[in-house]
């Protein structure tokens, strides 16, 4: 296995310095993705890139496309820089960088395996964060008919690269904050098992949520409509692969 970290950035100038403190430890090469950020923000992962030239490096993309798009570049640049797996990880700090342990642990184990980050809030959660989270991961369950993924949005996660450059040849993947939904799905369609690791989720470090009520609802709203008609024409597949 030879597996790198992928951080997605879009204005987190603050948040990014202290989660590479965490990360650096863990041993793992590490490419950020600028996605667009602002000036500030491009500075401090230019600076950061520069500095820690030994387990860091950095992409930049010339405009804000949102996250998807991030990640699928840096899916690319770890393809093409011969890493097996590739783990997926916030800018914002939410996540407990702890736990990409145990993601290497069960990757070794389960090399062809997508490793998904299972959310464990806080008791002084949003309520309405946690109930938009249950009603996106019923969708995900009527998609892929299994109860497979525990969590379809945690931004957590390890994918096994072979699977991923398979799927990214055949499919155009939602590039904005129903990423993560899209991917999950069409990579289980595509016969990838699932694991799910239950990790805590914080608030970001830096008070800065990138997700739009509205404008993001209604464009995760749209994919889960998409991959349900796909999942239509699949559900002999799906089902077979259920009994088995």
């Amino acid at each position: 296995m030879k597996t790198c970290i992928i951080v997605p950035v879009y204005n987190h100038e603050n948040a990014i310095p202290q989660l590479l403190s965490k990360l650096k430890p863990q041993g793992l090469p590490c490419l950020l993705v600028n996605d667009g950020s602002s000036p500030d923000c491009s500075q401090v992962l230019a600076d950061c890139a520069r500095q820690q030239a030994d387990w860091l490096s950095l992409i930049e993309r010339p405009a804000n496309s949102g996250k998807g798009a991030a990640v699928i570049d840096g899916f690319n640049w770890a393809i093409a820089q011969g890493f097996s797996h590739a783990i997926q990880i916030d800018a914002d700090g939410q996540h407990d960088v702890q736990d990409i342990a145990k993601l290497l642990h069960l990757s070794r184990d389960n090399p062809q395996a997508m490793l998904l980050g299972k959310p464990i809030y806080a008791a002084s959660a949003p309520k309405s964060r946690v109930y938009g989270r249950q009603f996106t991961n019923m969708w995900i369950w009527i998609n892929t008919l299994s109860l497979a993924i525990d969590d379809g949005m945690c931004g957590l996660r390890l994918y096994p690269l072979l699977a991923v450059e398979k799927l990214l040849h055949n499919t155009n993947i939602a590039q904005g904050m129903a990423f993560d939904i899209d991917i999950a799905v069409r990579l289980y369609w595509q016969g990838v098992d699932v694991l799910n690791l239950p990790t805590a989720v914080s608030y970001p470090l830096d008070g800065v949520s990138h997700f739009k009520m509205w404008r993001d609802n209604v464009l995760i709203s749209q994919t889960h409509a998409k991959l349900f008609l796909g999942m239509l024409i699949r559900i002999p597949k799906l089902l077979l692969r259920h009994f088995r």
